[in-house]
């Protein structure tokens, strides 16, 4: 309750600041802010497509709205606003594992795997832009290095469910099941759901390494 009333009491306050000054560019990205946590997306965004309309390089912002477009499936506008966030901050990491997230979506796997590359420069401990790393070599069809990226990703984050899961289905692909078969069993005990026809094919393994 204390926490929902200071909520509430930070909006009251952005809403104050608006009324005072409704060209106020930061009270209309932090009002944003909370609806977005609220899930009210649609006037989120509104906000902070107003908080930018005047040239204000507000980053952050973007990124935002890159969140907001990828809930609403606009990859396009998703790519577009990271990339606008990294070109008013260059060393913003989040930015770049963001851009390289939409890049893999929309198959650009060499675009993903540049961007990537550089999130992981600029903040080495970004546990997702690691595991689209890796996803993106495995899309290229560069298994070692997938093997490598994910082996790298589970040395700072070993309960990372996605991330044996992952290294799993690039053994499967290298043809070593028992390691395939290992790493698919850590991501089950940690609560993660496999593809059941995956699971179906592993499944004579998973006994072998139970045994």
């Amino acid at each position: 309750m204390e926490n929902a009333n200071v909520s509430q009491a930070f909006v009251e306050k952005q809403v104050n600041m608006l009324q005072s000054n409704p060209g106020c560019a930061t009270a209309k990205y932090n009002l944003g802010v909370m609806l977005m946590e609220q899930g009210r997306l649609d006037e989120a965004k509104t906000l902070f497509e107003e908080a930018i309309s005047d040239g204000t390089r507000m980053f952050e912002a973007y990124v935002n709205l890159g969140y907001i477009y990828f809930k609403q499936g606009n990859l396009e506008k998703v790519e577009e606003c990271n990339r606008k966030a990294v070109e008013i901050e260059p060393r913003y990491a989040r930015g770049y594992a963001n851009l390289g997230f939409a890049y893999l979506q929309m198959e650009k796997t060499d675009e993903a795997i540049e961007v990537l590359h550089k999130a992981i420069e600029l903040n080495p401990r970004i546990v997702q832009a690691w595991c689209n790393l890796a996803n993106a070599y495995l899309q290229k069809g560069e298994l070692d290095r997938a093997i490598e990226t994910n082996q790298k990703l589970l040395e700072m984050a070993p309960d990372f469910s996605l991330g044996h899961n992952n290294l799993a289905c690039a053994y499967y692909l290298k043809g070593d099941m028992i390691r395939a078969a290992g790493h698919l069993k850590r991501a089950l005990e940690l609560g993660f759901e496999a593809h059941p026809d995956f699971l179906k094919e592993m499944e004579p393994y998973l006994k072998k390494i139970k045994g």
